[in-house]
């Protein structure tokens, strides 16, 4: 179970920070921390605030999913980062370049302590057992997409038709929610958390088709 401190509204992300450093490891040398969520609902901004109080790389899914594989990309991540890393060896990998439609130059992605990997599908069942913890934006479905839809405007709208259809059947088939260890809501002035349905009532909990579970 996660400390009394973090089931209580927090204003910094340092006690998390500390509370995943002291994981212990899941991904060879590297505590891999999962952070999933529907698109749109803050990941990223997230995902990039608590790397930089962790000095920890984020591995952004968009970087490996494509216009053809929305979710169909776990062949491509397993043999690119997991392995690698795993094995303690810096991963090689090319991001996915969504204008031109292509993968682009290749980067290196060192077996830091921790890692971090956020997108939707980020606590998926493929990769829930390489994860030390699960962390899910708990922004509502409908709230995300439609913040997702004013981000990137109307130029977006058919891709967003489309992907609003493949993340549904997306967790649909394989929820992540439910096996959050962290739900972590964003306030006026900060970050909250507080344990996750696997954390509250174990794994041993039902399991629905969907994410859209009663709030935590």
């Amino acid at each position: 179970m996660e400390s009394q401190q973090s089931q209580q509204p927090q204003r910094s992300l340092e006690p998390l920070a500390r509370e995943l450093a002291a994981l212990p490891p899941s991904l060879g040398p590297v505590r891999l921390i999962g952070i999933d969520g529907h698109a749109g609902s803050g990941k990223s901004t997230f995902a990039g605030q608590l790397a930089e109080v962790l000095g920890a790389p984020v591995l952004h899914l968009d970087d490996v999913a494509t216009h053809e594989e929305l979710f169909d990309w776990v062949e491509r991540l397993r043999t690119q980062v997991l392995e690698p890393l795993a094995s303690g060896r810096p991963a090689h990998w090319a991001p996915y370049d969504w204008v031109a439609r292509r993968f682009g130059p290749e980067r290196v992605l060192e077996p830091a302590p921790v890692v971090l990997v956020e997108g939707v599908g980020a606590g998926r069942a493929a990769l829930r057992p390489r994860l030390a913890r699960l962390l899910w934006m708990e922004t509502p479905r409908e709230q995300s997409w439609r913040r997702g839809r004013n981000r990137d405007g109307r130029e977006l709208s058919d891709f967003w038709d489309g992907w609003e259809r493949a993340e549904r059947a997306h967790f649909s088939h394989d929820p992540s929610r439910p096996f959050a260890d962290t739900l972590v809501r964003q306030s006026g002035t900060g970050y909250e958390w507080s344990s996750g349905a696997r954390e509250t009532a174990g794994t041993s909990a039902s399991v629905t088709g969907s994410d859209e579970l009663p709030r935590a």
